[in-house]
């Protein structure tokens, strides 16, 4: 087991990149576009294969950030049910992004304060 812990915790690193690529309700992406994003940037465990990310983008299904339309194998892709929004949570710091029907709460796994 690595040791590696991220500057930007990876739920938040995922919406980030949600946020800046794929914020339209009619645009399709995967998880495995957005975990090749997360590895270019280099703040993610050297490791990790896709399948270490797959509760993480459960976690955005469950939230109810987006859906499931289709799977194969480990590849998901998904759209979002609304577009995100960006603000900034006072308690762990960190800008977060959040569907704007979602319940106003940090989705960094280590804060989970109200927004």
């Amino acid at each position: 087991m690595s040791s590696f812990t991220p500057t930007i915790p990876i739920a938040l690193q995922i919406r980030k990149i949600i946020f800046e690529k794929f914020n339209n309700v009619d645009t399709k992406f995967t998880n495995d576009e957005i975990f090749e994003i997360i590895k270019t940037n280099g703040d993610v465990d050297s490791s990790w294969i896709i399948d270490d990310t797959e509760s993480y983008f459960m976690g955005i299904c469950n939230s109810g950030l987006a859906r499931n339309i289709a799977q194969n194998f480990t590849t998901i892709w998904m759209k979002l049910f609304d577009p995100l929004e960006k603000l900034h949570c006072s308690t762990c710091n960190f800008d977060i992004y959040l569907g704007t029907s979602e319940e106003r709460i940090c989705p960094n796994p280590s804060c989970g304060s109200s927004i």
